[in-house]
């Protein structure tokens, strides 16, 4: 039978590439209050593009999609859900606003996960918000000729939710005892979450939410303001390939955390460090307009997207990056690539 102990779990991470991560997010949450007070206005500004950036991605890795003037009206609330895709996004919205505003409130029990799978799923038919699952829910892959094998077998429905109990029990343990740091705590939980899969579905997207609301309650609010799920999408064949990884022999108690958390706390740096750059181009008012983006493009590592550049500069019109676009473009600084999609750009270096 599988048992759940965080303390035992977190000992085995210890390794010198984890700790120096976990070094290195406690010297970003130490000046995230400075970031903070940077500006309030553009820092509202963050928070919007945040909101839009981690609906639409967390949903995006499980398939679910509509377009970019429709998830805008939806997480601004200027527009009703029109198929169960957009259900589903609107139900994402509500949870992750719910986060933001009583995190403090929100207890890490059955009960509140319980709480906040039925309002992912209140504007959906399905009758299966805020329930564990009733069947089982084998995860599958299926190769280029169509075969499907076995990736992982979670936990029957009938050990779903003692196994919940006993997983949030042992987390809020840890967290009272103080010993153990939260950073080592936080990717383990969500590994045990994925692997016992309690729901028939949206365990992806909840362990993303879940994700945010362990941060905030132990004081990194990064997530508040940078868009994590955003960071998983764009990595989400090592999100696969390092859960894969840990995932082996977990209900054995034989499994290896130290992949998973390892990527896990790389996603939360990067974050931080996303932050701290779009704090400093928006509070350093000596650099003119060009100057923020032709630095943002040069420092960027390779292509980026108007989008991006205009995420990046909350506090700047979109008029005045496409005209300073075109200024950089003409004096062949920077460089359009064309293909896919979007045109992105990249730094001229010669």
């Amino acid at each position: 039978m599988r048992s759940f102990n965080l303390k035992n779990q977190a000992e085995t991470v210890l390794t010198n590439n984890i700790i120096n991560l976990v070094s290195a997010i406690h010297e970003y949450k130490g000046k995230q209050t400075l970031y903070i007070e940077a500006n309030h206005d553009v820092l509202t500004s963050l928070l919007n593009i945040a909101k839009i950036q981690s609906t639409e991605s967390s949903n995006k890795i499980e398939g679910i999609k509509t377009t970019d003037e429709r998830i805008q009206a939806l997480i601004n609330e200027k527009a009703k859900p029109k198929n169960r895709n957009e259900e589903e996004i609107a139900g994402y919205r509500d949870v992750l606003e719910l986060i933001h505003e009583n995190y403090e409130n929100m207890d890490i029990t059955p009960n509140v996960i319980l709480q906040m799978h039925k309002y992912l799923y209140k504007y959906s038919s399905k009758s299966i918000g805020g329930k564990f699952k009733d069947s089982e829910n084998i995860i599958e892959e299926t190769d280029e000729n169509g075969n499907k094998k076995v990736r992982f077998k979670p936990l029957s429905a009938f050990e779903t939710p003692q196994a919940m109990e006993e997983l949030c029990s042992s987390y809020n343990s840890e967290i009272r005892t103080n010993e153990i740091d939260p950073l080592f705590l936080i990717p383990i939980f969500i590994l045990d979450f994925l692997s016992i899969h309690p729901f028939n579905d949206g365990n992806g997207r909840m362990s993303r939410l879940l994700t945010l609301l362990l941060l905030y309650k132990s004081g990194y609010i990064v997530g508040k303001y940078i868009s994590i799920e955003k960071i998983v999408e764009n990595t989400k064949e090592s999100y696969y390939d390092t859960l894969q990884e840990s995932s082996i022999k977990w209900q054995d108690n034989k499994n290896n955390y130290e992949f998973f958390v390892e990527y896990y706390l790389g996603i939360i740096l990067s974050a931080y460090k996303d932050f701290s750059n779009r704090v400093e181009y928006i509070s350093n008012k000596k650099m003119t307009i060009k100057e923020r983006t032709e630095t943002i493009i040069r420092n960027h590592l390779g292509k980026i997207s108007k989008k991006e550049i205009i995420n990046m500069c909350p506090d700047v019109s979109v008029g005045s990056i496409e005209r300073v676009l075109n200024e950089l473009l003409k004096e062949n600084k920077i460089l359009k690539v064309t293909g896919g999609r979007y045109t992105k750009y990249i730094y001229n270096n010669k």
